[in-house]
């Protein structure tokens, strides 16, 4: 087989295994069929600016909520991409119109949609977001809200002009099981005592560059308009610096969020050590691999929080956990982890409490024998007591509630749960690691740095 042969194989491979994914979680419900053939007063109606894998989840997810109704949809990719999504949402029932020109749709589409969801690459999320806002639609972007700061308060001074609603993509802000560990374990009944430390990762195995079929190429000169070099850099822009802002934004992003949300608290400083280690780096600008240490301030003293993003292996997967002198909290986006660890200093009775409360669920057993013949070292502390998180998602996609909160807020019915000002707090703690780690020493953060 020729290289190049070989190549296209790869990419055809690459390109289904990065649909399919997708492509699975499209199956058309009949209650979701029978809801799509009406229209009610206060529908919603949407339009999708950017159909590739991330739009398609949101768009998903959108799906399942009634009272939301897609009209429109925007993507450079017509050949795959725009017909792909235009055609599932006309079996949804979703009469739509397509556009590779975002300008085109909201000059014919104005009067006839009312909110944009943002899904397009993150070198053009400032852009797009602005443009809609000023078009009089409330917008939904995914995060990062730019790979460049300047662009990020842009779109925040742009949200305060217009008066339009802007909610950016850090989903775990509305999905229940986080809000119920914030208001309730660490608000509420405070069950970590002084939190200390925090440690976080995402890890993902190595991957080979997406690909795609050759007979949905697009051409050199739209490529060229919206900014791309090549049909490689395009399907894998997550990777070159200008376009995307490597994994501690593609992941670390949405983790490092929750830090300062559950700390409430900005860090003073970040230490962050990276590098293209195991990729091509004509082909992978980013880094691979990021280790980050930020310090944050708190009203009841310094926490310390690690993160570590991999890309060459995925072992355990992603979490955060926080740490006090009374207990742990270990939770993730997957429904496999959510759990509080009580200290054995910790007051038993205030624990048996909060179960009853519901706060916790009943404490899981705790195997203390060792039938290896080791004989225990006095150094080593008896395993904390678990108690589970009693909040699921109900069977809800993870970006669900999220855009609920979104459509919610349009309709006057809840406030946003991470409007632009939050997401941009985010923006300036990712960015600025990027920076910590060309830069190779620590990096210190201004006080008014958070702030539009």
């Amino acid at each position: 087989m020729s290289d190049q042969r070989q190549h296209e194989g790869m990419d055809r491979r690459r390109f289904l295994q990065s649909t399919a994914a997708v492509g699975a979680g499209l199956a058309i419900a009949p209650s979701i069929l029978a809801q799509a053939g009406g229209t009610a007063s206060d529908d919603i109606n949407v339009a999708l600016l950017g159909a590739g894998a991330q739009g398609q989840i949101l768009m998903n997810a959108c799906l399942q909520i009634p009272g939301v109704r897609f009209k429109a949809v925007c993507d450079i990719w017509e050949a795959y991409n725009l017909r792909r999504v235009s055609r599932l949402l006309d079996r949804y029932g979703h009469k739509n119109n397509t556009y590779t020109d975002y300008k085109e749709m909201l000059d014919k589409e104005k009067g006839n949609i009312d909110a944009v969801i943002v899904a397009t690459p993150d070198f053009w999320h400032a852009e797009h977001a602005i443009a809609c806002m000023e078009a009089g639609l409330d917008v939904y972007c995914e995060k990062e809200m730019s790979n460049e700061l300047a662009k990020a308060k842009q779109m925040v001074e742009a949200q305060r002009r217009t008066g339009k609603l802007l909610q950016i993509g850090h989903q775990r802000r509305s999905n229940p099981r986080y809000l119920h560990c914030y208001e309730k374990v660490i608000q509420q009944a405070r069950m970590l005592g002084r939190i200390t430390t925090a440690n976080g990762q995402w890890n993902r195995g190595a991957q080979e560059p997406l690909g795609w079929p050759t007979n949905a190429v697009i051409d050199e000169a739209t490529l060229a308009k919206y900014g791309f070099k090549s049909m490689e850099q395009f399907r894998n822009w997550r990777w070159y610096k200008g376009l995307g802002g490597g994994p501690i934004v593609d992941l670390g992003s949405h983790q490092i969020d929750i830090y300062s949300w559950f700390l409430n608290a900005t860090p003073k400083g970040v230490i962050a050590s990276g590098g293209t280690d195991y990729y091509d780096k004509n082909t992978h600008e980013w880094y691979d691999s990021v280790l980050a240490i930020y310090d944050f301030e708190t009203k009841d003293g310094v926490v310390r929080a690690f993160y570590q993003v991999l890309t060459t292996n995925s072992s355990q997967g992603y979490f955060e956990t926080f740490m006090g002198d009374q207990g742990t909290l270990m939770i993730s986006e997957a429904a496999g982890r959510g759990s509080v660890y009580r200290e054995q200093g910790a007051h038993v009775p205030e624990w048996d409490r909060w179960v009853k409360l519901g706060l916790i669920a009943e404490p899981q057993r705790v195997e203390t024998k060792d039938d290896s013949g080791a004989v225990l070292d006095v150094r080593e502390t008896v395993p904390a007591q678990e108690y589970l998180i009693p909040i699921d998602m109900e069977g809800k996609p993870y970006h669900q509630p999220h855009l609920e909160n979104f459509f919610n807020a349009m309709r006057g019915k809840e406030k946003l749960t991470c409007p632009g000002e939050v997401g941009y707090e985010t923006a300036v703690m990712v960015l600025r690691t990027n920076e910590a780690v060309e830069a190779q020493r620590r990096l210190e953060f201004g006080k008014d740095e958070f702030h539009v």
